[in-house]
């Protein structure tokens, strides 16, 4: 049996004399070439007498090219067989199969040359072989649809499954009888799309041109890639890009083997300035990472953010962050695990517009390490944090284990005082393990005024002053141990249970308990400009949760507190605001109808409280009856009480009823 499929039509058209009608059919088990085999092969020719051609039908049960990864079953060729004049032949016609659309054939097979062409509309594959070259198959593809190297492709990505897109370019496929089988190749790819089942990785009107050298042995496959990419998509876990028109020059040497993954020794990504990647990334045998070593510069980080960065920054609600200045940087991975990255921004300005945290001015160096220790030093010129600005530090951290640590405490200015960080640790995610922080805070002299002022409330007075001796990070909650303690209305505010979660993710949460301890009523009266009350202040609000900087949650008792020497008054407007707001009214007509003829009034004790669930306020006041609750408890003649008469109260409407006082929009209810 012949070795070449050149051979058969030979074979069958040296018995195809024209002096007389023939007809010939032949069974062939198997033809192999050095590219593919045949089985189950049928030859019909017919050749009436006397005629220029004949008619010849071609039928293969299976088409094999292993080393490409291609299969065909049941493939059918059906051409008219004409002599070229040289001693040759050729045969052009339609080659059908089961699946698919047909395609023309045309095979042109020379004294010592074989050529085919295959086409089906404007796509073409050109194949020329010949026999002073007998290892060697080329191919020209024009405009071929991508999914037809599918198997091809398959051969180093099973789970990958081509969509749309062409093909352009040349192929030299070698084909010893021992070695490698060898293909080298320039392509040209336009709109390619693809994905995989998971969805995990995708990628949609990528472009380009490259230079391809690959061999594939039996146990592993060698690929050697340079060339450029020219725009598209690209999707792979959470690294989403969207890459510019402008050229990005790659460059890949691989080594693959279905036993160990794919292991890429040398890689190079040179996007123009913005991002230029150099390194070594080996793969496990279920695409993960197992081993990184890359070095990454940028000169100007602006335009990362949308072609590089965009999908880490959505996790974390940063995709609108803005970005400027340069950057540097190292990364190393062994067994799967970080062991030491170097990160050098120069002159870094970082800024997030929903304005939760500003940089300005970010320099140093920051060092992580997996083993021994490293050392750096992270400043900046200032910034601001949810609106507060603060000023210039430096962070000397050091990095040993796993671990970011500061080397000493670190004081930043703030609101006129400042923030005391000190025993801060870092460990950032490894395994199925999350990031963990922890740090102490200690909070001198802040200005409660100048913080007032950031958040637009009334003018507060006093200053804020505390230490949280533990904080800690860690799934996206902040909790804090130890509190805060505000000096303010000549009194104090003392925060503890403090936690937060989501800082800077979406809907931020803030919980906390308040105790308030002698606070000066006539001057926090005076700033809120709801008429004055003289006396002092205790409570506490337990339970206070705000959702996105929007309260939605507490439990309040407020109520004033006798002492010795200090007047307690409360003025006819405060008394006329209390009863707008909170829907309350003056007991006895006789105090109606008095109300007008003073200024204000004396008071025995003043008490309200509220528990806020799913915008209802349930109030209550320093006793109840009913439906009824008493607010203020009068002393003196008149003897004036304030009693309130629903204690289910909207409260997205108490708080507009409030803020219209601070307007002096809000009417007095007398009855």
């Amino acid at each position: 049996m012949p070795s070449s499929l050149r051979l058969l039509p030979l074979l069958l058209l040296a018995c195809a004399a024209p002096a007389a009608a023939r007809s010939l059919h032949a069974n062939i088990v198997r033809v192999s070439t050095g590219v593919a085999t045949l089985e189950q092969v049928e030859v019909h020719l017919d050749w009436p007498a006397k005629a220029t051609e004949g008619a010849l039908e071609l039928r293969a049960g299976s088409v094999v090219a292993p080393d490409l990864g291609y299969r065909w079953r049941d493939l059918a060729w059906r051409c008219p067989l004409q002599r070229d004049g040289h001693g040759g032949w050729r045969c052009e016609g339609e080659l059908r199969m089961p699946r698919g659309r047909p395609m023309r054939l045309s095979l042109a097979l020379g004294t010592a040359t074989t050529d085919a062409l295959l086409q089906q509309g404007s796509a073409r594959i050109a194949l020329a072989r010949s026999a002073a070259t007998p290892d060697l198959t080329t191919l020209d593809v024009t405009r071929i649809p991508i999914a037809w190297t599918q198997a091809l492709l398959a051969q180093a990505w099973p789970e990958a499954q081509l969509r749309a897109g062409t093909l352009d370019g040349h192929l030299d496929i070698r084909s010893p009888a021992t070695g490698p089988l060898h293909i080298g190749a320039t392509l040209r790819a336009a709109a390619l799309k693809f994905d995989t089942p998971d969805g995990t990785t995708a990628g949609e009107n990528l472009s380009g041109h490259f230079q391809v050298d690959a061999r594939i042995f039996d146990d592993r496959t060698l690929l050697a890639l340079d060339g450029a990419l020219h725009g598209g998509e690209f999707l792979s876990g959470s690294t989403y890009l969207a890459l510019p028109a402008t050229p990005i020059a790659l460059s890949i040497a691989a080594e693959g083997s279905n036993s160990a993954g794919w292991r890429l020794p040398r890689f190079a990504w040179r996007d123009n300035g913005v991002l230029e990647a150099t390194g070594s990334i080996a793969f496990d045998h279920e695409a993960a990472v197992r081993g990184l070593d890359v070095q990454v510069h940028s000169r100007d980080i602006t335009p990362l953010r949308d072609r590089y960065l965009s999908g880490w920054l959505g996790l974390a609600s940063l995709g609108d962050l803005g970005m400027r200045g340069a950057i540097d940087g190292e990364l190393h991975v062994a067994g799967g695990q970080l062991q030491s990255a170097r990160v050098q921004p120069h002159r870094v300005f970082l800024d997030d517009p929903k304005g939760r945290f500003r940089f300005d001015g970010l320099d140093g160096e920051l060092r992580f390490s997996g083993g021994s220790l490293e050392t750096g030093t992270l400043h900046w010129d200032g910034g601001a944090l949810y609106g507060l600005a603060f000023g210039a530090a430096a962070l000397p951290i050091e990095s040993h284990d796993g671990q970011l640590r500061l080397r000493q405490p670190v004081d930043v200015p703030m609101l006129g005082g400042s923030l005391r960080f000190d025993a801060f640790t870092l460990r950032p995610r490894k395994g199925d393990a999350g990031a963990e922080a922890t740090f102490g805070l200690g909070v001198e002299h802040l200005d409660i005024g100048q913080l007032a002022q950031a958040f637009g409330w009334p003018a507060f007075r006093g200053e804020l002053t505390g230490r949280l001796p533990r904080a800690r990070y860690a799934n996206e909650r902040l909790d804090f141990e130890g509190g805060l303690s505000m000096s303010m209305f000549d009194g104090r505010v003392d925060v503890s249970s403090l936690s937060m979660e989501r800082p800077f993710g979406v809907a931020p949460t803030l919980a906390a308990d308040l105790v308030l301890d002698d606070l000066d009523l006539l001057a926090l009266t005076e700033v809120f400009d709801f008429g004055s009350i003289t006396g002092r202040l205790d409570g506490r609000v337990d339970h206070l949760r705000l959702v996105d900087w929007t309260v939605t949650g507490f439990d309040a008792d407020l109520h004033t507190d006798p002492e010795a020497g200090v007047a307690q008054r409360i003025s006819q407007r405060a008394v006329q605001n209390i009863s707008s707001v909170g829907d309350a009214s003056f007991v006895g007509s006789l105090q109606g109808r008095l109300i007008g003829l003073f200024d204000d009034f004396g008071y025995a004790r003043i008490g309200i409280g509220c528990t806020l669930v799913n915008e209802v306020c349930a109030m209550r006041g320093l006793r109840s009856a009913g439906n009824t609750f008493t607010i203020v408890d009068g002393a003196g003649l008149p003897r004036l009480t304030v009693v309130g008469y629903n204690r289910m109260v909207d409260w997205p409407t108490l708080v507009e009823r409030l803020a219209a006082v601070g307007k002096g929009e809000v009417k007095p209810v007398v009855e």
